[in-house]
């Protein structure tokens, strides 16, 4: 039962938990368009999966190279899904929508005086586009997503989540439970179009319920257990599917990363 979470700290992260697990889904992108990126044939017409996760990995290095945020990466990768699974575009502008995604994320995010410059983002780029043409995709870019730019994403029901279970953990415990190294296996999950199938609240689930086992810290199974029933109830209007499916998947994938 979630009640065994009785500490005022944790009533303050449920709280903020419920808030974000009622917002996941109007910020989702469409499970039909990324199956028809997944499923599309590279012919040099068409946008493929292998193209999207090629951009998002570009877009992961240019945030390391400023430094940004877990926060704003995932913003991006959200933006760019959410666009490409409504959108038909052509890979030859692709640079450009991501590029664009990305500055929005940033500006959404990151504090305002360290916002690049539009030319300086570019040129560091060293995409052939201009500013002209990145402005002008701002704007398709915004109306086709209503204009709604921040969204629930899976980083910070991650971090709730951790934050949740950590202080089960004794002191010397705690430092097997790393919030760096969840964070590095989002990352690595968004370089994958088939992980924005899931709903943020399921990525972050699993990621953590994988560490927990890699980590062999069974003590916090039954908290794991208190959080994914809760998470489930809050959302049971929509499809649920299994935590262990996307575990073997990310499981899949850490193993991929390490050769």
């Amino acid at each position: 039962m979630i009640e065994t979470l009785v500490t005022c700290n944790a009533q303050d992260l449920l709280c903020q938990l419920n808030s974000l697990l009622e917002l996941e889904v109007k910020c989702q992108p469409k499970a039909c368009g990324l199956r028809l990126i997944e499923t599309a044939h590279d012919n040099g017409l068409r946008m493929t999966s292998k193209l999207r996760d090629f951009e998002v990995k570009d877009l992961l290095s240019l945030t390391q190279f400023f430094g940004f945020s877990t926060e704003t990466f995932s913003l991006t990768v959200n933006l760019l899904d959410r666009f490409l699974s409504k959108m038909k575009v052509q890979p030859k502008h692709l640079g450009c929508v991501g590029l664009t995604c990305f500055y929005l994320a940033v500006k959404a995010i990151e504090e305002e005086r360290n916002v690049p410059l539009a030319t300086d983002l570019l040129r560091i780029s060293q995409y052939k586009f201009t500013v002209f043409d990145m402005m002008r995709m701002e704007k398709i870019v915004l109306e086709k997503l209503g204009w709604k730019v921040k969204a629930t994403t899976a980083v910070y029901l991650l971090k709730l989540y951790h934050s949740l279970v950590f202080d089960n953990l004794t002191s010397e415990r705690k430092k097997l439970f790393s919030p760096e190294r969840l964070e590095t296996h989002l990352k690595a999950c968004h370089c994958r179009i088939g992980f924005s199938k899931a709903k943020p609240s399921v990525l972050a689930l699993s990621i953590l319920a994988l560490e927990i086992q890699e980590q062999k810290l069974f003590e916090l199974m039954d908290v794991m257990e208190c959080l994914q029933n809760h998470s489930n109830a809050l959302i049971s209007s929509l499809i649920y599917i299994p935590l262990g499916t996307y575990i073997r998947l990310i499981l899949d994938l850490y193993t991929v990363e390490r050769l």
